[in-house]
């Protein structure tokens, strides 16, 4: 049943996230704005860390959060489980040239973010509680409706805020909720050996508590949170990075010269071509900055701020430090590591895993182009998936078959029931996928491990030891905290937008159950689901963007023409 879901879901992704014209989309207009506004990321930077320290603030600025925390609460948003399990999830499907391409969508997001932040930030509103509303749904509402030559409006502007906020709500679930726990109670129970329901019910528990005081309590908890969690995970990877140095250069240098190349075969790694590391590179480089998906805007219109364009500068920054820093520091030490090529013993999960017939080994060149070929396309592959029973003897599976998993050929496959026993016995098996749904049997032994288990791997190749998956386990339970209590803010102004305020608890109530199932939910369908919310935010969003650019140029002149005037130094 599982993986029929996944299938499905994995379809629609194929015609939206996954799909060429939304990277082109993405892109196309982080490149347009970047042209068009003359490299805001370059020339306002400086300025932008000076506004977010306050030097400009002036005193009764409406809103209900300042500058730095709306910023840490943005930041706890985007800076999760896209920084520690994203970035090798991209390592593992793209290579190392996936990690150029996140470093692109970050800087050209820098730009994205600024934009929509303006906009966001411009035509916020205030709700009945007297608190600010505000998003990508508030500037399309009032901006993007199409007036007649009789005179009447369509309101396309409402249609497509209504499409945004509902997008919204799912992607609470689908990129702050679901994937967060799930990735926290997987590192836990790796890690610790801590029960998934055990995690996802004493975080649900925290969680309710801090999102029930709304977003001044969320500030104050997340301005503390962000920091923190940054030193904790800076020096986890800085002891990675010191203990294999001689590997630093080498690991830079794979990033790039596999750019136009895509990444060849190596270790259990089987390879990538560029237009799958493109791909992976620039979608995991969104689920982590968000730049463009129209979220962060949520929470930057919550600013002290007398107009928009400062807390557009503010939001240039964020891009930066969630990918520029941190997914690169992440990147670099699975890099330096070698983990990411290297077979782990695991317990295999069943959306992760395909059963071929016959024998192939990834030694034998032919054998891996092969492969390589069936995972990039298996309907063009001469390879074929399993169909029938296979027998398991104390086990061992003892059928001429090739059980891939984690996109890689598994070694040493033990197959036991409840109990940790040997098991023997058949398991039938269709197209390649083991019918595991009415068994408790468990499949384990060695492969590529991706997500946040890899990440945990590399740290252990520290000066830390062993002791450096632990750093990666508090650095992801704090990580992916912050960001399902940011969601919850994203999720109930989304809610207070298509039907007001007195719906945000029960919308609160139903993301912190969500929460606690989603601990125990299959990671991969979890991952899929997020990847088609993303899309379905971003794509209005960007739509919007780009029928207001003279909108958006027009309002920053306005913003430098009056800080000359009140600010004639520049200081």
């Amino acid at each position: 049943m599982m993986q029929k879901i996944d299938d499905f879901l994995n379809l629609i992704d194929k015609y939206l996230g996954s799909s060429p014209w939304f990277v082109y989309l993405l892109l196309g207009t982080g490149i347009f704005f970047t042209l068009y506004l003359g490299f805001p990321q370059i020339r306002y930077f400086r300025h932008a860390l000076k506004v977010v320290s306050g030097k400009f603030d002036k005193k009764g600025d409406k809103g209900d959060t300042s500058h730095f925390q709306a910023l840490t609460t943005a930041l706890s948003g985007t800076v999760g489980t896209g920084n520690i399990a994203g970035v090798a999830l991209a390592i593992f499907l793209g290579g190392p040239a996936a990690l150029f391409w996140m470093l692109v969508t970050a800087l050209l997001g820098m730009t994205t973010k600024f934009v929509e932040v303006l906009l966001s930030h411009k035509y916020r509103e205030t709700d009945e509680n007297g608190l600010i509303a505000g998003g990508p749904m508030y500037y399309m509402k009032s901006r993007l409706n199409i007036k007649k030559s009789n005179g009447k409006t369509i309101k396309t502007g409402y249609f497509l805020g209504t499409i945004f906020a509902i997008s919204t709500i799912l992607s609470s679930f689908g990129t702050g909720s679901l994937p967060q726990i799930n990735s926290i109670s997987n590192s836990l129970f790796s890690t610790f050996g801590i029960n998934h329901v055990l995690t996802g019910a004493v975080l649900a528990v925290l969680l309710g508590l801090v999102i029930i005081g709304g977003i001044k309590r969320i500030a104050r908890v997340t301005s503390k949170l962000v920091p923190a969690m940054a030193l904790i995970y800076f020096i986890g990877a800085l002891a990675v990075l010191i203990t294999n140095h001689q590997n630093i250069i080498p690991s830079i240098v794979s990033v790039f010269t596999d750019v136009f190349t895509g990444s060849a075969a190596v270790g259990g790694f089987l390879g990538a071509g560029i237009r799958y590391a493109i791909n992976r590179g620039v979608n995991r480089g969104l689920f982590s900055n968000e730049a463009g998906q129209g979220s962060a805007p949520i929470a930057h219109a919550a600013a002290r701020a007398h107009e928009p364009v400062s807390e557009g500068m503010v939001a240039i920054l964020e891009p930066f430090i969630d990918t520029v820093i941190i997914c690169m520091l992440t990147g670099l030490t699975i890099l330096s590591s070698g983990v990411w090529k290297e077979k782990h013993p695991n317990q295999f999960q069943n959306a992760d895993t395909e059963v071929l017939a016959g024998i192939y080994s990834d030694q034998d060149p032919q054998h891996q182009k092969a492969l390589y070929q069936f995972l990039k396309d298996e309907s063009e592959s001469p390879l074929k998936t399993f169909t029938g029973m296979l027998t398991v003897i104390n086990g061992k599976v003892q059928d001429s078959v090739t059980i891939l998993n984690a996109r890689s050929v598994a070694e040493e496959v033990t197959v036991t029931s409840s109990g940790n026993k040997l098991f023997t016995g058949s398991i039938p098996c269709k197209e390649g996928v083991l019918q595991l749904d009415n068994n408790e049997l468990v499949l384990s032994g060695k492969s590529l491990v991706h997500s946040a288990p890899l990440t945990a791997l590399a740290f252990t190749r520290s000066l830390f030891g062993d002791f450096g998956q632990y750093l990666v386990s508090i650095g992801l339970l704090l990580f992916a905290f912050s960001t399902a209590i940011s969601w919850s803010y994203y999720g109930d102004r989304a809610v207070t937008y298509l039907w007001g305020s007195r719906y945000i608890q029960i919308y609160r109530l139903v993301y912190v159950i969500g929460f606690f199932l989603a601990s125990f939910v299959d990671t991969t369908i979890v991952w899929t689901f997020s990847a088609i919310t993303i899309a379905l935010m971003t794509i209005p969003n960007l739509v919007g963007l780009l029928l207001l650019h003279r909108e958006v140029k027009t309002t920053i002149k306005d913003y430098w023409e009056d800080f000359r005037q009140n600010f004639p130094s520049g200081k």
